[in-house]
């Protein structure tokens, strides 16, 4: 084995349903992890702000590419009420930005406010892209929340999230979520599977 730093690249989107079927397999592949590899996440930004609500052709995909999530990774829970009980826009910007608000208060508490926001759109019908909702979770992580406030849509902040998105598109990352693989200068992607984490835990063995 070579010296080179190796990383394992996660590019997600707390508002991405495939990352929330992901999120067991992708918890079990990093506790298989050797601790020589560093896990970054890296937010790729699905839908910049947008205060539109989402046209209800758009909605209904949506609601279609939930159930064949469903069909396709087993035990994937969605509450579908979201759709009657929220009024649905476009825009994941919010809660990427809620990732980097809570970093600057706890860097460990990065994939805590991950799941907060999985939880609350896919298993409470609430809407992430409301500040509102995104101040409750940080109440509910016991974080400053007029911190929490002002760092969500500081200019600091956005920046910060575009410099991961350009960070994501650098590597290659053409969807989410992705995983790369970065060993010295070479990088590697890395299928996911959403079922099985050994297919990936080989492919990076064979790399590493």
């Amino acid at each position: 084995m070579s010296d080179d730093a190796i990383s394992l690249y996660y590019i997600h989107d707390p508002m991405c349903s495939w990352c929330w079927a992901f999120r067991p397999v992708w918890t079990a592949l990093q506790q298989q992890l050797p601790e020589s590899v560093d896990v970054k996440y890296l937010l790729g930004g699905l839908a910049p702000d947008s205060d539109v609500v989402m046209p209800v052709s758009l909605q209904e995909n949506i609601q279609r590419h939930w159930q064949t999530i469903q069909k396709r990774v087993p035990g994937t829970m969605f509450d579908f009420d979201f759709w009657h009980q929220c009024t649905p826009r476009r825009s994941t910007y919010p809660a990427c930005r809620a990732v980097i608000a809570t970093k600057f208060q706890d860097p460990n508490r990065e994939d805590a406010m991950i799941h907060a926001i999985q939880k609350a759109y896919y298993l409470e019908a609430r809407n992430p892209s409301d500040d509102g909702v995104l101040m409750d979770l940080a109440q509910q992580l016991a974080l400053n929340v007029g911190q929490f406030h002002l760092d969500l849509n500081a200019g600091q902040t956005q920046a910060l999230l575009l410099q991961d998105i350009r960070a994501g598109q650098a590597l290659g990352a053409c969807g989410f979520p992705s995983l790369v693989l970065q060993k010295g200068d070479r990088v590697h992607s890395i299928a996911v599977d959403y079922n099985r984490l050994e297919p990936m835990q080989a492919a990076i063995e064979d790399l590493y």
